[in-house]
């Protein structure tokens, strides 16, 4: 395990955008991780540790923010504040533990809008309480951004579906007991011929074709479906409504992918804050230097900057109910653009030891690196706020 995270500042939760029972929570996540609640994390074994960061993330009833309050949530509907609150903690603290319990909520979060009642009856629960792992395919080999490439199929044969093709980039891929599946049913050419399906990882016809290694290691793997029958039961919403049931699951995550992000950042502010005190340099230490300060103060306005982005964007979905795809957007490219540029300012102040493998800098230059692509590429999220503006123009 990385040594232990210095306490985050929690000045933002002062702002409007949140109340009470977001001030609270924040306190029990902060005592939940302070007091090791999180255990010993091996980054060696990216499958047994995110196995028992759930299992521990279930325990302390935190995944309950995963899910709506009917199967085993805390509140009503899936509150986007709370989950920005969630994963920034977590990530701010260990980026694994961040990805624990975000792929709880994005494995699921197709089924908790579109599931039927037997459906949600079966997985949300064991999902809210750490019992099964969650995962959400969307991406092929030939299908990341667009999505209208989709190849892997779906027949309808009697009262079963049969999936055939492949998915890939499926991040708890090899350790999910669940999962939600996206392919081609055909109904209309590109998108409107998508549907979306829950597919439990002993379906024969289900296997794991590849183990992907990313940079920062979590599960990630090769996902293939080979005549693999499913009851027509699992459908998630009608046929064709897939694409829908995706870009509506992403519209309430990608916020708290801005959280995630923002939470990397305010890390390496506050390692690098410490740092340039305690670094003798010239006579004096690297804080005393314009050129730190400087720095540091660009890199406390661009986590800010992030920061006032997404809790609006959480603010307006979870008060106002109004739809957020051009401010999901923004707040998502805004927040992991900001932190890793943030991050590497962070290592550049931490000079050679910034790069040491091990340090905290290094750790975080690695982790971020993915968010600037996962549920959307930043060059996606600008085409999504350029259409989004057109409407209102």
């Amino acid at each position: 395990m990385h040594a232990a995270a210095r306490a985050p500042t929690r000045d933002h939760l002062d702002w409007p955008f949140f109340d009470e029972s977001h001030r609270a929570l924040a306190a029990e996540i902060d005592s939940f991780v302070a007091n090791g609640g999180l255990g010993d994390i091996d980054h060696g074994d990216a499958d047994a540790a995110c196995r028992q960061l759930v299992a521990a993330l279930g325990k302390a009833g935190l995944l309950r923010h995963c899910v709506p309050k009917a199967f085993g949530g805390v509140s009503e509907a899936i509150d986007s504040r709370a989950l920005c609150l969630l994963r920034e903690t977590l990530a701010y603290a260990d980026g694994l533990a961040d990805f624990a319990l975000a792929m709880q909520g994005l494995g699921t979060g197709a089924i908790s809008l579109s599931g039927s009642d037997a459906l949600k009856e079966k997985v949300l629960p064991k999902v809210a309480r750490g019992e099964w792992i969650s995962a959400f395919a969307l991406s092929e080999p030939d299908a990341g951004s667009d999505v209208a490439a989709m190849a892997c199929a779906a027949r309808r044969e009697g009262d079963d579906f049969i999936l055939d093709g492949e998915k890939t980039w499926i991040s708890n891929g090899g350790i999910a007991d669940v999962y939600t599946v996206f392919a081609r049913t055909g109904e209309a050419p590109g998108t409107r011929g998508i549907s979306a399906f829950v597919v439990f990882a002993d379906t024969p016809g289900f296997s794991i074709a590849e183990r992907i290694e990313p940079i920062a290691p979590h599960p990630l793997a090769r996902i293939r479906f080979d005549n693999c029958r499913i009851p027509a039961s699992q459908l998630l919403g009608s046929p064709g409504e897939g694409f829908k049931i995706a870009m509506r699951t992403l519209d309430i995550f990608r916020p708290s992918v801005a959280a995630a992000a923002t939470g990397f950042a305010r890390r390496a502010l506050d390692e690098a804050v410490a740092h340039a005190k305690s670094r003798k340099m010239f006579g004096a230490t690297l804080s005393d230097l314009p050129t730190a300060q400087s720095t540091l103060g660009e890199m406390a306005t661009a986590i800010d900057a992030a920061a006032l982005l997404t809790c609006r964007t959480a603010w307006k979905r979870d008060v106002q109910k109004q739809p957020t795809t051009r401010e999901a957007a923004m707040a998502k490219m805004t927040a992991t653009e900001n932190a890793q540029w943030v991050i590497d300012q962070a290592l550049q102040l931490f000079g050679g030891r910034g790069v040491r493998v091990g340090e905290i800098t290094e750790r975080l230059y690695r982790e971020i690196r993915a968010l600037r692509i996962y549920e959307g590429a930043t060059e996606v999220q600008k085409l999504i706020i350029g259409r989004e503006l057109m409407k209102t123009r």
